[in-house]
Formats: C-alpha cells, structure tokens, sequence
C-alpha cells in the first residue's frame, strides 16, 4: 500500500471511529446495552477508539520504514483533530432535534 493510501486510510477509519460512539447504542458497537449510553460511557469509548486507530496508524507507519518520533504536540494535535472528527456524531446524539 503506498504511503498516501495508508494516510488516507487512517484519515477515513479516524472519522468513523471518533463517530461511533454517538451513532450506536452497542459498546465498541457490538455490545448490546440494556440501558443504553450515557455521555461519559461515549467519552470514555471515544478515547479508547483514539488509541486503537492510533496503534493503527503506528502499525502503517512502521509497515512503511522507520517511526518518526512523537512528543506531546504530535498528541495535542491529532487528539483535537479526533475530538473535531466526532463533532458531527456528537451534535446528531445531543444537539439535533426531531420535529417528529
């Protein structure tokens, strides 16, 4: 896979994944919740899907050469960009309102 597909990749699998947690009541949707969801279990798996496509990434990145070191702004970054990507998700559970 060429370095521009595997970013890519990461970009489009980053959104759906920060998305998730607000489009589905299962957890990691797979796990049926009787009573359902609340914010901070939506918190809580969002963050856990930042680390799960970023050991993604860092497998693809590794697969392509050598891994370029990260310090905390490379965190600061693609953790906002991750938040920025839920926000559709996050104003569809919260934000929108049914006219039915």
């Amino acid at each position: 896979m060429s370095q521009t597909a595997s970013v890519w990749l990461v970009l489009v699998l980053a959104f759906c994944a920060a998305n998730l947690p607000f489009v589905t009541q299962r957890l990691l949707g797979v796990v049926p919740l009787a009573g359902g969801k609340n914010l901070g279990m939506r918190l809580g798996e969002l963050v856990l899907m930042y680390f799960v496509v970023g050991g993604i990434g860092l497998l693809m990145e590794q697969h392509a050469g050598q891994i370029a070191p990260q310090r905390w702004e490379f965190y600061a970054v693609t953790g906002t960009l991750f938040l920025t990507f839920a926000f559709p998700g996050f104003v569809y559970r919260y934000l929108y309102k049914n006219r039915n």
